[in-house]
């Protein structure tokens, strides 16, 4: 992304203008109510897949630690100039009791699983203008004239904890990519899945096997249940057993790999990689050797291709009239960010060479 040149800076600033507490009434009272807030059961049941976990943590980590610069379009008989603007006291801490980088992960991860995000305008200057948000996790709001997963602009009818919120008082972040809950709810369920079984595995004290009885009265089912249960508890205290010449332990041949269910499970994770929009690589899955030359890209990979969109959308939701002045505009000072990586990675290298 290329960040626009700052031509020059205004001579001085408007002056602050208090900001003002909004009454808390219907949906608002809820805003808050921390206890009340959840993460949602899809959201949880993505986070145990190592691989989703991963591309959430590596977005979030990257929107987290940016920060907000305001500028403007001015026309000049020169032509047209890009001028750069003091920050509003709410463009380096959005809420008060929060650090930038809370509400700008939480956002972003919002962005990432449900395909929307949501922040309350908490107080307003008296030019009407907001002041402070506070973030609501868009698990706790459902919207009736919208039922999802899938968004098709802002909604007129947003509840929060059942309770009706007024749409104006709220800023609706729209990804302009769908929420991994809705396109990689299959690819999710096949890795838990896949994971589960492997567990079973895992908690096998002894070699997997069966029992075989081999001569006197055929035993009916129950009793042969009964044997294997009473074999697998004693196996898991104690790993000498003792058979009788009836009955003698057969162990499968199935190699470990197979029944960890090593290649599906990375395919999982691959398939995962590609719902995340994340390169294999940042997720830990092997695509080759890693070179200096992709080891200094992987910043860049990981905006282009992963952070990129949901940092736009960040940018520009703040953007609107509803939030600032028409003609002033907020963005991320992202080529900071991968510069200054460039040059700590260059040094490292150079350390290691010498």
């Amino acid at each position: 992304m290329a960040f626009r040149n700052k031509t020059r800076k205004p001579e001085f600033a408007a002056a602050p203008v208090e900001p003002s507490i909004q009454a808390a009434i219907g949906g608002a009272s809820q805003v808050g109510s921390l206890y009340t807030y959840v993460v949602g059961a899809g959201v949880q049941a993505a986070l145990t897949v190592p691989t989703i976990s991963r591309a959430r943590d590596l977005i979030v980590s990257m929107v987290g630690s940016l920060m907000l610069r305001q500028y403007s379009h001015v026309n000049t008989p020169a032509g047209g100039e890009v001028v750069e603007l003091p920050l509003e006291t709410w463009m380096s801490r959005p809420d008060p009791n929060v650090t930038p980088g809370f509400i700008y992960s939480r956002t972003a991860s919002d962005l990432f699983m449900f395909g929307r995000a949501f922040w309350y305008v908490k107080t307003r200057y008296s030019n009407g203008y907001p002041a402070s948000f506070q973030w609501l996790p868009a698990a706790n709001v459902t919207t009736t004239d919208q039922s999802g997963p899938f968004w098709f602009g802002p909604s007129t009818q947003v509840y929060f904890n059942g309770a009706k919120l007024e749409t104006n008082d709220l800023v609706q972040f729209l990804s302009p990519i769908d929420g991994i809950l809705a396109t990689g709810q299959r690819a999710i369920d096949i890795a838990i899945r896949l994971d589960t079984a492997a567990r079973r595995f895992a908690t096998n004290e002894i070699a997997a096997g069966y029992l075989q009885q081999t001569s006197g009265e055929p035993m009916s089912g129950d009793e042969l249940g009964d044997l294997a249960a009473a074999w697998s508890s004693a196996r898991s205290t104690n790993a000498i057993g003792a058979l009788n010449e009836y009955v003698k332990f057969v162990e499968f041949t199935s190699d470990p790999s197979k029944l960890q269910l090593q290649e599906g499970r990375e395919h999982a994770a691959l398939e995962l990689s590609r719902v995340a929009n994340i390169p294999p690589y940042l997720v830990g899955i092997s695509t080759g050797g890693m070179t200096y030359q992709n080891a200094q890209q992987a910043r860049q990979d990981l905006f282009l291709f992963g952070a990129k969109p949901y940092i736009q959308c960040i940018e520009q939701t703040l953007s609107m009239p509803n939030v600032l002045p028409r003609g002033r505009h907020v963005e991320f000072d992202v080529e900071e960010y991968l510069a200054s990586w460039n040059i700590d990675q260059q040094e490292v290298f150079e350390e290691a060479e010498a």
